[in-house]
């Protein structure tokens, strides 16, 4: 599609808060880089941005990117750009997942009164409940989980709204921390706010966490998006997915997954815990890995086995007692 530059733009689809217009900003340029096509960007609300409910009461899964996709199989845009964390795992026929690029951090991260990290914030509020904000059930229970671990005194607030309410929560002094998404403020140029990342060992992220997903229609224009697709994330998101899927959970169910690339193997790790943060069953699994035509069914292989493990360990219970 190179040498096209007088063809009628692209219409890249993305949803209108400032987070996915700067991730489609982005994905834009680098579009119109590989095809020379330009590209112009068509804001859609979807239920997720209008809804003011918790997203564990309105499914979660599919609220951010269901208007996307119709919009695509409507043809009313030709792609569409997707915190891949909010991807139903299973994809409406007819569109095709043309590009996974590289994953920014996939880590969390606690943006905290008085630039305090969590221990700090725990002990210096001695005397009082640290009170923090998610709208996410995952972050709930293993936030939950570290307080009970080590006797603190930690209340999880359910929140919603864009990175600016959030964060406006404890400026106001409402909430003393709370706790979003590394790669999002990161890609805000906000990341000088972040008063500790999170580690994997405290707070697993979300499947698909930190990664963009861009979905299109049409075979030819894949082909040439393809150009943005990054193997390794492709393959580390397909693990985490499939650990999803065969959970048969949804994204606003208390379970977090992080694969992780070690030479030519792959190391992923489940978690899937109550929102009260009393259980929390972790597992982890790994093998080795070739980048080749079948390493998405590798990685499928891989997810699916740590979940039946997780599922063995009585994980289907706890998610029954999700908030």
């Amino acid at each position: 599609m190179n040498g096209q530059e007088s063809a009628a733009p692209l219409r890249l689809g993305t949803r209108r808060s400032a987070l996915a217009m700067a991730q489609s900003g982005m994905v834009a340029r680098d579009v119109t880089r590989v095809t020379g096509r330009a590209v112009e960007l068509v804001e859609i609300t979807t239920y997720g941005d209008t809804s003011r409910e918790a997203l564990a009461q309105i499914g979660g899964t599919g609220v951010f990117v269901s208007a996307l996709r119709d919009a695509l199989l409507d043809g009313r845009i030709d792609f569409a750009v997707h915190s891949l964390k909010d991807l139903p795992t299973a994809t409406p026929e007819g569109l095709l997942l043309a590009a996974v690029p590289e994953r920014e951090d996939p880590r969390d991260a606690l943006v905290a009164r008085d630039g305090l990290g969590l221990g700090e914030l725990v002990e210096k509020l001695a005397g009082r409940t640290a009170r923090i904000g998610t709208g996410s059930p995952r972050r709930m229970a293993q936030l939950n989980a570290w307080a009970r671990a080590r006797g603190a005194a930690l209340e999880t607030v359910a929140i919603r709204g864009n990175v600016d309410t959030r964060i406006g929560f404890v400026h106001s002094g409402e909430l003393d921390a709370v706790v979003l998404a590394t790669a999002g403020l990161n890609r805000l140029g906000r990341s000088a706010e972040i008063t500790e990342h999170l580690d994997a060992e405290l707070m697993l992220p979300a499947p698909g966490q930190g990664a963009l997903a861009i979905e299109c229609v049409d075979p030819v224009l894949a082909a040439a998006l393809g150009a943005l697709d990054h193997a390794p994330t492709r393959a580390a998101v397909v693990a985490e997915r499939a650990l999803l899927a065969t959970l048969e959970a949804g994204c606003s169910a208390p379970v977090a997954a992080l694969a992780k690339w070690a030479g030519a193997e792959m190391w992923l790790e489940g978690v899937v815990g109550t929102v009260d943060g009393a259980t929390l069953l972790k597992m982890t699994a790994n093998g080795p890995l070739v980048l080749d035509e079948t390493v998405e069914r590798q990685a499928t292989a891989l997810g699916r086995a740590l979940a039946v493990r997780l599922l063995d360990g009585g994980a289907a219970t706890l998610m029954g007692e999700r908030a």
